[in-house]
């Protein structure tokens, strides 16, 4: 209840950057002061065409990385706002840890944005979040997945499903392990309820961050299963490693 009062709170009183707090100008719509906006590093070609990992060097064009060429992909592309550092670090944890939640309003509404012409979200016929499991969820009180994916179906007028794809495995929190053991770590996790409500469909899938990909590629390996026609995979950030390249094994 306290995680829903705090939100309501930044709505009845806007005016602020969602970051820093300073006092915005006129122009409000951005929600974001100039500075901060200005620190947000977009994710932008040359990247993976098909798990969307920004190459270290700026020539060439977009091509498949070599982890997709060599690893089992169920989802045919995925694709983050910006890296997660900075501005969208500090938004990510003022939202999800701080209970802020009209600051996932606004990041819904960010990756909504950016969303064309990444991949064109229209052609698709649902929208899933990735699912907490009730424990988690009695613990933060809300589903951030959610919150972003609300947003985004609000903004294309998509049906949205946040009942059918299930966290069926209370896991370990996936931020405290390395590449291979969050893989292994939720390889089995989820389930599909139903799947004549997945099947022929096409999905969008959102969560906050793209880490390694093993959450949202199992994810879609249980509605790919499930006869979901395609799995696309929107994210708001990519975490990503210093020295992150197209060759890294894992990066997904």
């Amino acid at each position: 209840m306290k995680s829903i009062l705090t939100g309501l709170a930044d709505v009845i009183f806007p005016g602020r950057c969602v970051t820093c707090g300073v006092v915005l100008g006129p122009d409000k719509t951005l929600h974001f002061c100039h500075t901060c906006f200005s620190r947000i590093n977009f994710i932008q070609s040359p990247l993976c065409n098909r798990c969307g990992i920004p190459f270290n060097s700026p020539d060439g064009g977009d091509h498949i990385c070599g982890d997709c060429l060599t690893s089992e992909t169920y989802f045919s592309v995925a694709r983050a706002v910006g890296r997660y550092e900075t501005t969208i670090l500090d938004a990510i944890h003022r939202f999800k840890y701080g209970g802020k939640i009209a600051i996932g309003e606004i990041l819904g509404r960010l990756m909504a944005d950016f969303a064309y012409p990444a991949f064109d979200i229209q052609e698709y016929s649902l929208i899933i979040p990735a699912p907490l499991h009730p424990k988690r969820l009695r613990e933060r009180g809300f589903n951030q997945s959610l919150i972003l994916a609300l947003a985004v179906s609000k903004r294309f007028s998509l049906a949205l499903d946040f009942t059918t794809l299930k966290r069926r495995i209370h896991t370990k929190p996936q931020v405290s392990l390395g590449g291979k053991e969050r893989k292994v770590n939720v390889q089995g996790a989820f389930e599909v309820s139903e799947e004549k409500k997945i099947r022929g469909k096409s999905i969008v899938l959102v969560d906050d961050v793209y880490t390694t990909g093993s959450t949202v590629n199992e994810c879609a390996r249980v509605l790919t299963k499930s006869k979901a026609a395609e799995v696309a995979v929107l994210t708001l950030a990519r975490a990503l490693q210093p020295d992150s390249r197209s060759d890294i094994s894992d990066q997904r």
